[in-house]
Order: structure tokens, then sequence, then C-alpha cells
């Protein structure tokens, strides 16, 4: 398998620390609100990524944290907490927004058909863990106490730059808004390690610690966390575009320092899923959700296709017309897909399987080239196989995409009722060619009584099921 690797900005062979076993880690979400479509195409990118690994024959232990305490509303760890900002916003105690945001985040996953990670931590329960790293920083020299606060120094590092490619003075007071000048720092650009309540003294969430009662910094959460789980080697270590500056930066920072060694091989990251207005974000109040989305009538598997149709590492521009395209395209690959299990029932011919399955593969292993995989998906639908090789091959295929290409029974409607609505399609495109629209507007309506949608497309009529 070839990825992309933002930390040497080159395709390289994946080659994982230990031979068959892939040690990886994604960032998730900070629990203080709902999670936007654009957060999810890079869960969707790490579930592809994921179920990749499996298909190439990996063993994937996967961790993800739940950041519950500690984000800065800035990347220059000021402001206030994002969890504290998301209870003063709705009333309630931090405990209860993030079990809120915690849950409905798991609910849009699944709705997605984004696989659970096998290891999910909560940042708030590995204090001591992040306590045991900033103690060993201090005692090695690589972090100081300021104004009753820990922080790393960066200075220390030679590489500190290396993944982001940016440099010092892009860094310095006034050159970039979201640094301000903090007195009790050495440099502007050192993050923090654990604050304590002489800084914030609103923070809810706050444990004992040797500097004070305090909390830790947002960067050292998923640190503790990877290591704990995973060990002291990394294979990968994924996350959206704007998590290599600082967060990433800093991950690397202190992971290595604590460690004495390298810590993490390859850092994937996907890019940005933009509108006309720019990068998708919550800090305007309002932000797409897959829950927005099933309200105007989209299936979220739809949303995954429309994203699958670019490669991860490509800006992706959504518009709903973007999305309507997509819907009838995936309602089109379903309707060829349900016609396959009309045919005749043969033998499944393994040879042509074969071929198919490791063309998919390649595609994939050429740094998750998910495009490419889904025009060998459609090349196996157009090729004079048997129907029951089509389907074995497809069903092997959704392993990976995981877009519901076999589920049955998925618009919850019975045969006899199925059977009815395509025949009631024939007629109505009967009457059609004989122009006897009334006619053709009547069965329409009829069908719309039944909550039943036609879609008329130049390669046919389909249809949904309302909502």
């Amino acid at each position: 398998m070839k990825v992309y690797n933002t930390l040497t900005k080159k395709i390289e062979e994946f080659v994982p620390h230990q031979e068959g076993i892939v040690n990886m880690y994604t960032c998730g979400p900070t629990v203080y609100n709902y999670a936007h479509i654009g957060n999810f195409r890079t869960y969707i990118f790490e579930d592809i990524l994921e179920k990749t690994l499996h298909l190439l024959g990996y063993k994937v232990n996967r961790v993800m944290n739940i950041t519950d305490v500690g984000h800065m509303t800035s990347d220059a760890d000021t402001g206030e907490d994002k969890m504290l900002k998301g209870a003063k916003r709705e009333n309630k105690t931090v405990y209860e927004i993030a079990d809120f945001y915690t849950d409905a985040f798991f609910k849009d996953m699944d709705a997605l058909r984004i696989k659970r990670p096998d290891t999910i931590e909560k940042a708030s329960m590995h204090i001591d863990k992040y306590i045991e790293i900033v103690e060993k920083l201090l005692q090695d020299g690589y972090a100081y106490q300021a104004g009753g606060n820990v922080y790393f120094d960066i200075c220390k590092i030679e590489n500190y730059y290396e993944l982001s490619g940016r440099s010092k003075e892009e860094l310095m007071v006034a050159v970039r808004e979201d640094v301000e000048e903090d007195l009790e720092k050495r440099n502007p650009y050192d993050f923090g390690l654990w604050f304590t309540i002489s800084k914030f003294e609103d923070q809810i969430m706050k444990w004992d610690s040797p500097w004070g009662v305090g909390y830790p910094g947002w960067h050292i959460e998923c640190s503790g966390i990877a290591l704990t789980y995973l060990g002291e080697y990394l294979d990968i270590h994924c996350g959206a575009v704007d998590n290599i500056f600082p967060h990433h930066t800093n991950e690397i920072a202190q992971s290595e320092a604590f460690l004495g060694h390298k810590w993490c091989k390859y850092w994937m990251h996907g890019e940005f899923l933009n509108d006309k207005n720019g990068k998708m974000a919550k800090s305007s109040g309002e932000f797409l959700t897959v829950s927005y989305l099933q309200k105007r009538g989209y299936n979220p598997i739809v949303y995954r296709f429309f994203c699958l149709n670019s490669h991860y590492r490509k800006t992706l521009e959504f518009s709903f017309d973007a999305l309507d395209q997509a819907k009838v395209t995936y309602e089109k690959l379903l309707h060829k897909i349900r016609s396959l299990k009309k045919e005749e029932k043969k033998d499944i011919q393994n040879d042509i399987k074969e071929k198919y399955l490791k063309e998919f593969s390649l595609a994939l292993a050429n740094d998750l080239n998910t495009s490419s995989a889904l025009t060998v998906l459609y090349d196996t639908l157009k090729s004079d196989c048997f129907a029951s090789t089509k389907l074995a091959i497809i069903e092997e295929m959704d392993q990976v995409l995981s877009l519901d290409l076999l589920k049955e029974d998925r618009q919850n409607i019975d045969a006899s009722f199925q059977e009815y609505i395509e025949q009631k399609i024939k007629e109505r495109n009967e009457a059609k060619k004989n122009k006897e629209y009334e006619k053709a507007d009547k069965i329409r309506k009829e069908l719309l009584d039944k909550n039943v949608i036609l879609k008329d497309t130049r390669e046919g009529t389909f249809y949904e099921i309302g909502r």
C-alpha cells in the first residue's frame, strides 16, 4: 500500500512497525456541539483507510479520543474551554453537554456506516497519564512552569516545524491573529500542557496536580491516550488538515520528547469540505449536520457516496445541487444492482471475481483512490459475467465502501408492494409514450399518495419512499 505522508510531503510505501499489525490513531470530536458534515468527511476517509487495511490483510488497532475537556477556542491555547463555552450556551453542565453530543456523534457515525474504532476514550478519564507525561517533560527540561501553568518549550525541539512546513517567523506575535502575546510564556508559540485555576477560574472540570488544581491542555490528551493503548510506536495518525498545526505538531513534540525516539511514521490528513463561502465551520453558529440532511430527505449514505467520488486529499465543494446529483447516481447504481437479483442464479466465476477484486484493491492501495475504486465497481456491473458473480464481487467491495449496496428491503417495502410500484411505473411510461399525459399524471399522484416519489432521468424512472 502507498500513502501520502504529510511528514515527508510525498507518497510512500506503507511499512508498519510490526509486520501485519497497524497501530492507528484518529483524532475524535470535541463534544461541545454537533459534528458538521465537513467533520464527517474526515471520519469517512479514516473509515475507508481502516477498512482498506483490513482488506489488504492487516490487523488494525484503532484508537480515537473524545475531547470533553481542555480544547481552547484559540490555536494559541487562549480563550475559554470549548466545553465550557457549550455548557454556557445551553445552560447545562459540561458533563451533560459531553454526554449529549457524544451520543449524537455516534448516532451520526452509524448513519454514515462509519465503523466505530476498537478503542474510544474520553479525555477526562486519563488525567493520571497526562500528569505522568508532564512530570517527565519538566524533569527532562522540555517544559517549564510559569504563572501557575505548565508550558512546552518548543525551542528544545529542532524539527518542530517539520510536519507543518511552517517557520518560526510565521508564528510571531501580530503575524497571525490567533497568536496573542502571553507574558507568562518564554515564547508566544509555546503551548500549554497543564492549566490551573490561576488562569481559568470558571473551569468546572478540574483535578489535583503537582502544579495546582487545574486541567490538561488539548494536545497532551491525544498523546496520553495513544501511548496508553497503542504503546511507544504509532504507525498512522490521522485527522483533518487543520489539525496539522498546531495540534499534531504539538503532539509530535511532546510525545517524542517524552519517549526519546520517533513516535509516528505516517501522518495522513483529509482536506476540507467547503461550501460557496469557504471552509465549513461551527464558528458562524450555523452549520450543516447529518440530521439536517436527513430532515431534507437525504439518506446519509448519499453523502458518504458523494465524498467517495472525490479523493480525500482534494478540497471538495458542497452544494445541494451536487448532493442531488450524487443521490440520482446512487439510486441508479442501486437500481442496477437490484435488477441483478432477478436474474438466473449460476455458479460464481471465481477467476473473474478475483480479477475485479484485485483491481479494486489496487485502486484503494494507491493512497485510497476511492473514485477509481468506484470505477472498478461500475466496470464490474458493465461486464458480461454472471449476475451471481457480479453480486459476489459487489458484496466484498461493499465491505470497504459501506454503501448498503446489497442491503435487503432497504426501503422498508415488501415484495408485493415493490412489484406494484414497478408495474405502475411501466404503465406510466407506456402512457407517456402514447402521449396520454393525464393518465401518466394520475399514476404519479396515485403513487405519491402511497408515499412513493418518482424520479425521471435520462436513464429511466426511479423511485424512493418518502420520509
